[in-house]
């Protein structure tokens, strides 16, 4: 298993735009060979930072499914509009990959 995770720091008043973006999205996920899941987690507030903390999920059967999916004209449709939300966001997305530990 493999789990590709994206952290989103979000502008202070802009939580409830960022996850209507997210509930609104066409992914087309559940369509692509070897996607698992996907989850949006939503952390901890920094008001004196001026964000929330959010994270994507999302699970697929093997590494190579989830860069396969990234080269693939869904990946494309699905981040087609990502440029049109910059405003909800404090700095770029931090993306983080793992592999699942076979018998642990």
């Amino acid at each position: 298993m493999y789990i590709a995770m994206n952290r989103f720091k979000v502008a202070a008043g802009y939580e409830a735009e960022f996850e209507d973006v997210w509930k609104n999205r066409d992914s087309s996920l559940d369509q692509l060979a070897g996607f698992v899941e996907f989850r949006l987690l939503k952390g901890k507030s920094f008001p004196d930072e001026g964000y929330s903390l959010y994270a994507s999920h999302t699970f697929w059967k093997t590494e190579e499914d989830f860069w396969a999916w990234t080269k693939s004209e869904a990946f494309r449709e699905a981040h087609r509009h990502a440029g049109g939300s910059r405003h909800l966001y404090v700095g770029p997305p931090v993306f983080e990959g793992f592999n699942t530990v076979v018998g642990a």
